[in-house]
């Protein structure tokens, strides 16, 4: 076995919840019941109102790619350190562009690295993504021919990696969008703004004023972020933003950031020195996916997504070699270090310490 002790799995902790605890990939979120949200609203005095639901979010070291999720030798099932990595950054992008006076976001308190408590908010069911580089699969389309994306044209003579003029907007769907006539039913589909004003209601969106409002929170978040990358010489190539609204102390419906932002998870990172050389070292989870395509039998099987079965049968059978899991980790919290400004830690026990701490802190582990 491994010495490493990793967060693996989140989403089986004695905490008091209202109904069952909702994993995705990476994050578990268990809803706290209305008794103790009031509760922790009163004695930590949160700022939001009376009523708000509560929830205790704990992020696990897991490592998702092509919407699998991929294990170690050993194990070893999780990078060591990636939740806290993941945590750290986001807050810390949060906290700056509360600071700028953009939006407000959904963290009311941060009780652990690994955890979050977080309010309810209602989701805008859009994936905002931002981008100033041409790489990825837009890339890929690009050579192919394609120069529309997400209404969006694009000019002649592009070439690989390079820097656009202007930071596009291109959204894709967030979950399945149904009995829209040119929007297929499958998740994460590219979209046109003009997809999301003449569907407001189906995207959730209070108004057509919203739908701006959410692209000037992107560009002002996304260029926040990159300003501050660049003085650690390292480029924000794209990102992937999520919005939802919360209700204020006044009643008001407000646009707020949620998920997280900026995380080498959710953004493509790259070395500056390394680019201006004509090199491309990837500081986020795209150097991952890069390893995966080049060590799995069969790369197709990744990229081709009417082969999610057998994909998901490989990431069952194919087990990374230790190694590679800490060259993972070294990335992550070594990006994450960078961007907080400080070395991150990485806890012994980060499952044992979680539960201490909202147990003796804040009452909510079930003896």
């Amino acid at each position: 076995m491994t010495s490493y002790k990793v967060l693996d799995v989140n989403d089986d902790l004695p905490i008091r919840t209202k109904g069952a605890v909702h994993s995705g990939k990476v994050r578990s979120v268990y809803w706290l019941t209305d008794e103790d949200s009031a509760r922790l609203i009163k004695e930590k005095n949160y700022k939001v109102p009376q009523g708000t639901e509560l929830a205790i979010m704990v992020i696990s070291d897991r490592i998702s790619a092509f919407d699998c999720i991929w294990q170690g030798e050993n194990g070893l099932n999780g990078v060591p350190g990636k939740g806290i990595a993941l945590n750290s950054v986001a807050s810390h992008w949060f906290k700056l562009f509360d600071k700028a006076g953009l939006a407000g976001n959904h963290i009311v308190d941060i009780p652990h690295p690994y955890v979050w408590i977080v309010r309810k908010a209602s989701t805008v069911k859009v994936e905002a993504i931002a981008r100033q580089y041409i790489t990825g699969s837009m890339w890929r389309d690009y050579s192919k021919g394609v120069r529309s994306f997400c209404g969006i044209d694009l000019p002649q003579g592009l070439t690989a990696n390079q820097k656009l003029e202007n930071v596009l907007i291109t959204p894709s769907t967030k979950g399945i969008i149904e009995g829209v006539a040119d929007i297929p039913p499958v998740d994460d589909v590219n979209i046109t703004r003009a997809n999301i004003t003449d569907n407001l209601d189906v995207f959730n969106f209070k108004s057509a004023e919203d739908v701006t409002k959410y692209e000037k929170l992107l560009v002002e978040g996304f260029t926040l972020i990159s300003e501050e990358l660049a003085k650690l010489d390292q480029i924000f190539v794209d990102t992937k933003f999520e919005f939802g609204y919360v209700e204020d102390l006044d009643g008001n419906q407000q646009l707020i950031y949620i998920d997280e932002v900026g995380t080498p998870d959710s953004s493509r990172i790259w070395d500056g020195a390394a680019y201006r050389d004509g090199k491309i070292i990837e500081n986020s989870k795209e150097g991952f996916r890069q390893l995966l395509i080049s060590t799995v039998p069969e790369s197709d099987v990744l990229l081709n997504k009417d082969r999610m079965d057998e994909r998901e049968q490989l990431a069952k059978d194919f087990i990374l070699p230790e190694s590679v899991m800490l060259e993972v980790s070294s990335t992550y919290v070594g990006i994450a270090s960078k961007i907080i400004g400080k070395e991150i830690v990485i806890p012994e026990d980060p499952r044992q310490e979680v539960i201490n701490i909202l147990d003796t802190d804040y009452g909510l582990i079930v003896k």
